[in-house]
């Protein structure tokens, strides 16, 4: 079992999410657009570096904010804030890591 770090809800990518949400809105399918080098999956990568530290790797991380991509499509679509969105998935993130079901190196 590895133990979560603490993960802080950064600033909301405003100018990026734009781009995002157009790209999907142009027929893009979400899970390439998250996954895409500037999509979020390497934005929130670059902020919670932490998770390499305790044996996430990039593509472990990816799977994870895939498999929380509705969620992640509420708040690009104004469903939902971008704390709340966040935040959920800073939840799961740690419940993987807790329960060693996290995809790791």
């Amino acid at each position: 079992m590895t133990s979560a770090p603490a993960l802080h809800v950064p600033d909301e990518p405003t100018i990026p999410a734009q781009g995002w949400l157009a790209a999907i809105l142009d027929g893009g399918d979400l899970t390439a657009v998250l996954t895409a080098e500037d999509g979020l999956v390497t934005w929130l990568w670059s902020r919670w570096s932490a998770l390499d530290a305790v044996g996430l790797c990039k593509d472990g991380f990816s799977q994870i904010v895939v498999a929380y991509r509705r969620e992640i499509w509420l708040w690009l679509a104004g469903e939902r804030t971008w704390g709340q969105a966040c935040s959920g998935l800073i939840g799961r993130v740690g419940r993987r890591l807790l329960q060693g079901d996290a995809p790791v190196e």
